[in-house]
């Protein structure tokens, strides 16, 4: 989600070293992780009524801090108030609902057809947390990107350690603060720091892990819960693109896509990354993207209450090198003294661009024009799967050949973003965009270990199975065709 790499191997580690953590004071990594596991084996975390009580408690806090969190959001980014509400805090408050009105129905075991060939018995499949998790949290949206997931370690059953990012340090001082109030440290703890906190992290042997961030960092965890044989959710990003067809409702389009890629100033892993449009409403489509940023944020937008600023220097100076050179058809106007880089449209960049070689993370839309759909499909094709895919289209079979044809995380037709918000549906990517997926029951599931019972009864017991085998192959194998 985030563009940026970890260099692990580079960190000096003080062995000795005591860790800013939240409530769990002057205690070391290792202590954290075995305090965990010791609250995970007390069996307390299995309790539903434990895990529900858990979770109302953290639904009065955030109520009660959501003033809070929305100062630390704009300290972080400048970010508005309503922003903050419909991509942070509103939707971890209608998470929190959710799990705490369905967590009964999620957590009960459910019975399965048994296979004939077990004849007579039943099946069962129960639900159990897998124990000790690791949620590594990023920048981009450090309040919602940190109790979403936790959200679904909890109601699972799970005990978990937190790492905010260091970036948006405002809201993980505020993230902390919540859960001190809220848990048990060794039910939930935060570990706050720098890389080497979360290379110290990642050295230690977890049940579960949950990362979001970018795909080289995804990668680095990925290494490293393979070595203990972790299983991991990795919650990544890429070049998402954004069709635009000649029957498209251009005005209509211009304004949702000019939302999508501008809010939070463009730091959205699935922001629109880049629009293909067709030649013919190409030059339509470029005025209509003017006027909407103009009706969005003013002719000054730099004084906008409504729109934010970029996380920090190095990300600021990484946009800043990536439009050196372009041609810039609206935008390009930065300040550094507050990280403000202006909504920018780029007029056909080319595929080996700066701009065009990495996810832009940023305020900056490049526009490709196309004349045929192969050359759509060829630019799409160009780059690895993406977390999200955006078609503004008018036909029904043009739009079920895109998503037949090509792999992505999930999407939207006719709007950008808005999938994320359908907590019915999983969100996560595919190849280089992610592994797993979460939100709703999904985020339950992903923290959930199904473990399957079959349970024989004594009354009858066929005897295929038993040696002797000799003049038994024929049965066997009618038994294994028919009646699995």
């Amino acid at each position: 989600m985030e563009p940026g790499t970890w260099n692990f191997e580079s960190e000096t580690l003080n062995q000795n070293h005591i860790y800013n953590t939240t409530n769990s004071p002057n205690m070391e990594i290792p202590a954290i992780v075995d305090n965990q596991r010791v609250f995970f084996k007390s069996q307390k975390t299995k309790d539903i009524a434990f895990r529900k009580g858990s979770l109302k408690r953290l639904y009065s806090e955030l109520l009660e801090r959501e003033k809070d969190i929305a100062k630390a959001l704009y300290d972080d980014f400048r970010k508005p108030e309503f922003e903050s509400v419909m991509t942070e805090t509103g939707i971890v408050i209608a998470e929190l609902n959710l799990a705490i009105r369905k967590l009964d129905s999620w957590a009960k075991s459910r019975s399965v057809l048994p296979v004939l060939i077990n004849f007579p018995s039943s099946s069962r499949i129960y639900k159990e947390p897998y124990g000790t998790v690791l949620i590594l949290a990023p920048w981009n949206y450090p309040f919602q990107l940190v109790f979403s997931p936790l959200i679904g370690a909890i109601a699972a059953g799970n005990t978990v350690v937190i790492k905010p990012s260091e970036h948006s340090a405002h809201t993980s001082r505020v993230v902390s603060e919540i859960i001190t109030a809220v848990f048990d440290p060794g039910h939930v703890t935060v570990v706050e720091g720098e890389v080497a906190v979360a290379a110290k992290l990642l050295r230690e042997r977890w049940d579960y892990i949950f990362f979001t961030g970018s795909i080289a960092v995804g990668k680095i965890v990925a290494k490293a819960a393979a070595e203990h044989l972790t299983p991991a959710t990795l919650e990544l990003g890429g070049k998402n693109p954004c069709i635009v067809d000649e029957t498209a409702d251009i005005q209509l389009a211009a304004k949702r896509i000019v939302w999508g890629k501008f809010v939070n100033c463009g730091q959205t892993c699935i922001a629109p990354d880049y629009v293909l449009i067709h030649e013919s409403v190409k030059k339509d489509f470029i005025e209509h993207c003017k006027k909407e940023i103009t009706l969005s944020y003013g002719e000054n937008i730099r004084q906008s209450p409504d729109y934010s600023r970029i996380i920090n220097h190095h990300n600021f100076e990484v946009l800043r090198k990536s439009i050196a050179g372009e041609r810039l058809l609206s935008g390009g106007d930065i300040q550094m003294d507050d990280f403000y880089f202006s909504p920018t449209l780029v007029d056909n960049p080319q595929m080996e661009s700066l701009l065009m070689k990495q996810e832009i993370f940023g305020p900056i839309l490049p526009l490709i024009g196309y004349k045929t759909e192969e050359e759509l499909h060829n630019v799409i094709g160009s780059f690895e799967k993406p977390l999200a895919m955006y078609v503004f289209s008018k036909r029904k079979k043009f739009i079920r050949h895109i998503i037949a044809r090509h792999s992505f995380g999930g999407g939207t037709i006719n709007d950008t973003l808005v999938h994320f918000a359908n907590h019915r549906m999983p969100f996560g990517g595919v190849g280089f965009s992610g592994l797993g997926a979460y939100h709703g029951k999904h985020s339950f599931d992903t923290f959930t270990f199904e473990k399957g019972i079959t349970t024989r009864y004594n009354w009858l017991d066929l005897t295929v199975r038993y040696a002797p085998y000799k003049g038994k192959l024929k049965v066997l194998k009618m038994f294994m065709k028919w009646f699995s």
